[in-house]
Order: C-alpha cells, then sequence, then structure tokens
C-alpha cells in the first residue's frame, strides 16, 4: 500500500475547500497540498443541490472570494452558476489539478511521535483503501451529511401514490408539468422551490408547520454595474462588498437589539408585496427575527406566484399521508400528485470522519472551536466554519487566510505542531450554532462543537471583529501551544501592532 505525503491535506473540495486551496497557492507557495473530495465533481453543495430555483441566500459580492470578484450587477445567484465560480477560481489558480475525487475519507489520526496525520482514504470506483499522510489537516466539509437529508416518518408514506422526494436527492427527470405538487417546509429551500415549481405545475401548495421572516430582494442590482462600469474592478467589488456586509450586519444588530421594529419592517414588505393575495397569517412567525436565518425572496417570485393564483401558502400540521395527497390535523386534505419534503437537513462533522488523536477518538460535541477556525486540543487540524448572519464565505475566507498565517508562523519560528487549549476552564453548554433555534440545529446539538465564555473561544458573528482578529491580529497567543509549550516571540508580539493598525484601515472591506 503506497503512502502519499503531503503537507497540507484538504478535506472537501467546495467553496470552502477551493478557497482553502487558493489561500495556500497564493500565501503559502512552496506547500505540496491535496483536496479529497468525495464526489465526482467539484462544488460541494452547488454540485449536490440540483432542484428547480435552487440558488444562494447571500449576494454574490459577499458570496463570492475575496481574491476573485464576481463580475456583473447580479445580486443573488442560481446554484449553476456558483458552481462555474468555483470552477473557474479552481482553475485559474491551478487549484483542479490538485483534487482528487470519488476519494472517501474514513477516518485521521494524528500520532504526536511522528507529528503528522495519517489519513485512511476509501477509493470509490474501485474499493481501494489509499493512505495519505500529512503536516496540517483542513476540514472543509460544511456541517451537514452528503448522504440523505432530514426527513421525517410521515405517517402512511407507504399509502401515497406519487413521488415522495427530498431536495436534497432530486430526481433528474422529474415530470411535474401540470401536476399538483405539495411543498412540505418553510426554510429558504421551500421558498425557491415554490415559484420555480409554479411555472410549470398545474398548482404548488407550501404546507408549513409554522411561518418564517421572508426578505423580498432584486436579483439585479444597477448600482453595482455602475460601479464597476466606471471603476477599477477591484475598487468596485471592495465598495460593493462593505456596503452589502454593513446592510447584513445592521438587520441582524437591529434584529438583535430592536426585534419588534425589525419584525414590524420585514411584515411591512411582505404586506405591500401580497397586496392582499393571502393572508398574512401565514408569513407572521411566533419567534423574533434572526432566531432562524431569514429566507430571501428573489425579485418577489414567490408572491407574484402566489398573486397569479399558481401557489397557495397552508399553515397546518401532516395528520397522514393518503393515497392522492396529505390528511391535516384539522381535517382539510391537500390533493398532490407529488409531494416534496423539503423539511431540512441533518447535520454531520468533518463528513462522518473518524476522528483520532494518538489513537484516542475526538468527541466533536465536547470540543470548544477556538476563533471558530481550530478544534481544543487537535493538533495541526483547522475546520472552516461560516457564518449564520452573513455569507458563509466571509468567514471561509477569513479562516483559510488565518489557516495560512498559522502555518507561515509555524515555519518561521521551526515548530511542528500547534494546537489549542483552554487555560481557564470556559467551556459552556452552548453550540457554535447556539444563536438558532432552527430544528435541524437543535436536532443535531450534542454533535456541534461547544464554544466558551469569552475570548477566543467564544463564536463570533461578527466579521469586522474577525478581520481583525483572524486576518491581523497576532498568531501567538497563550492558548495556542507550539510543541508542548506556550510561547510568545517578542518579534510576533511587535508585529501584531502594526497588524491591528492596518486592520483599522481595512475594517469591513
Amino acid at each position: 500500500m503506497n503512502t502519499r505525503e503531503y503537507d497540507v491535506l484538504i478535506i472537501g473540495a467546495g467553496l470552502s475547500g477551493v478557497g482553502m486551496a487558493c489561500q495556500l497557492k497564493r500565501n503559502c507557495p512552496g506547500k505540496r497540498f491535496a483536496l479529497l473530495e468525495g464526489r465526482d465533481a467539484l462544488g460541494g453543495t452547488w454540485d449536490l443541490f440540483r432542484y428547480p430555483g435552487v440558488r444562494s441566500d447571500s449576494d454574490v459580492s459577499t458570496l463570492g472570494y475575496s481574491f476573485r470578484p464576481w463580475r456583473g450587477g447580479q445580486v443573488l445567484a442560481d446554484g449553476a452558476s456558483i458552481k462555474n465560480y468555483v470552477a473557474d477560481t479552481a482553475a485559474q489558480y491551478g487549484v483542479d489539478r490538485h483534487i482528487q475525487f470519488g476519494r472517501t475519507v474514513r477516518s485521521a489520526n494524528w500520532c504526536s511521535k511522528a507529528k503528522r496525520w495519517t489519513v485512511e482514504v476509501v477509493q470509490r470506483a474501485s474499493g481501494e483503501l489509499q493512505t495519505y499522510t500529512a503536516k496540517f489537516l483542513v476540514g472543509c466539509t460544511g456541517y451537514y451529511d452528503y448522504a440523505a437529508g432530514f426527513q421525517p416518518d410521515f405517517p402512511g408514506a407507504e399509502q401515497f401514490q406519487g413521488p415522495l422526494i427530498h431536495p436534497q436527492h432530486w430526481p433528474e427527470n422529474l415530470d411535474y408539468h401540470d401536476k399538483k405538487v405539495v411543498v412540505i417546509g418553510s426554510g429558504a429551500t421551500a421558498m425557491s422551490l415554490v415559484p420555480a415549481l409554479a411555472k410549470h405545475a398545474a398548482r404548488v401548495t407550501l404546507l408549513q408547520r409554522s411561518p418564517t421572516y421572508l426578505l423580498p430582494l432584486p436579483s439585479f442590482d444597477p448600482l453595482t454595474a455602475a460601479l464597476q462600469r466606471w471603476l477599477p474592478a477591484k475598487l468596485a467589488y471592495r465598495l460593493t462588498r462593505a456596503r452589502n456586509i454593513t446592510l447584513s450586519r445592521t438587520l441582524f444588530e437591529r434584529a438583535r437589539k430592536q426585534p419588534r421594529v425589525v419584525r414590524r419592517f420585514l411584515l411591512g414588505l411582505v404586506r405591500q408585496q401580497l397586496d392582499g393575495a393571502a393572508s398574512m397569517r401565514h408569513f407572521t412567525p411566533s419567534y423574533a427575527p434572526w432566531d432562524q436565518r431569514l429566507c430571501v425572496v428573489a425579485d418577489g417570485d414567490l408572491f407574484k406566484a402566489i398573486k397569479a393564483g399558481k401557489a397557495e401558502m397552508v399553515t397546518d400540521q401532516i395528520d397522514h399521508l393518503a393515497p392522492g395527497g396529505i390528511r391535516l390535523k384539522s381535517g382539510a386534505e391537500l390533493e398532490a400528485d407529488i409531494i416534496v419534503s423539503a423539511t431540512g437537513l441533518k447535520l454531520q462533522m468533518l463528513g462522518g470522519i473518524n476522528l483520532r488523536v494518538d489513537g484516542q477518538p475526538v468527541p466533536l460535541g465536547e470540543r470548544m472551536i477556538y476563533k471558530n477556525v481550530l478544534l481544543e486540543d487537535v493538533p495541526n487540524a483547522g475546520m472552516i466554519f461560516g457564518y449564520t448572519n452573513l455569507s458563509w464565505t466571509l468567514k471561509a475566507d477569513l479562516a483559510s487566510a488565518y489557516l495560512c498565517r498559522l502555518i507561515q508562523h509555524m515555519d518561521r519560528h521551526g515548530y511542528q505542531e500547534c494546537r489549542a487549549r483552554d487555560l481557564a476552564d470556559n467551556r459552556t453548554g452552548r453550540s457554535v450554532l447556539a444563536d438558532l433555534n432552527s430544528g435541524y440545529v437543535q436536532r443535531a446539538d450534542k454533535l456541534l462543537p461547544r464554544q466558551g465564555r469569552g475570548g477566543p473561544w467564544r463564536a463570533s458573528q461578527n466579521y469586522q471583529q474577525d478581520t481583525q482578529t483572524l486576518r491581523f491580529g497576532p498568531i501567538a497567543d497563550p492558548s495556542l501551544l507550539f510543541d508542548g509549550l506556550g510561547r510568545t516571540p517578542k518579534r510576533a508580539a511587535a508585529h501584531s501592532w502594526s497588524s491591528l493598525r492596518r486592520a483599522a484601515a481595512a475594517m469591513g472591506v
């Protein structure tokens, strides 16, 4: 059995993995690295999800990488456009040549004596077990199970005579033309599916147990297009990113401080879009804004479908599935030829890898995350974990840049091992996603890493603060042990002051 040796192994070739690889190319050009991808194509989420209307809720200026501007005045991008952007970026930086497809990582074990990770990988096509070693391991697998989404056990499901589909595994040739379709769910997937299906289906019903907050946004931004036309590309991109980050952050902070004001604002937008075409009770959540993620409605397409009579909203609970549709607890019945269960994700950390340190299992649900990047007491390992209140890529960019700085720091001082260690009993019972009360988060709470009371152990959702900390702040820290010792080199500390001054100038851009 041949062992493949690398400096850095990246698990996953989606938005985060390709971004991490590009950062290595830009900042650590001498490193030998590989991306191990379980699928046969790059793109991650944007290759997996193929349902009609699949798109991002994040604007393209913040969804795109900081080092590669997204061109055009587009605001919200569909799944195919995002995948193409990731693929083009990988090709531009030569990262595509480092991706090994069809590789499922089964386990990863850190050996303190050898100062290396040994990673066992199954080549899916042949079933061959392969061994890789690396000095540094970076998990870029997102936080959900690619094998299956969350599918409730609907009573009577075996009686339903039509297809029962989860959007995570959309049939390629599903014919929904002139069919009655019921979409179960109230999240982003359901809100984008319904108007897309309504273009060709006879009628689409969105069945929700409870409403969610909706935010209508245009799909084209004339100001961004104008900036790109009259300013240098990088400057236009930075200005657009800074504006959109500020707007998103302001909305989130206002929702936390003045939830009633933001609630009235959001409901007012929806009321204006509906113009009396449906009851507001289907659009009025019982919780405060940003207790769960907001759902974006591109160009008001959902509201247009409702006003055109092609879609309807029903707020009720399922009693059971019947041969011809769904019987509700209210006694009503929804006719359906096709049922789509947009009921959410099944969370999974690090792609389900069996993670060990010196042969001992690492229970992720019992470990904290240092600066949202390093797992507590797991040497030479990073985990890319994006924002929940902003674009995922904003945090992924910062985390990738931080890991490159950490690797450079270790090379500069001759360190072979780095691990984050809690020296002050910071751990709490709160997970890194504790600010969200979405069902899929609550179901998987025990699987998620914890966060601490403060400092580098507290999960941050503040881009400006993270820019200072991850991109410009000092690497040396009492909670970081290098080669088993806590060290704070004087030159690193001195360097940090000039870095922080630069951070102040770059904050938010």
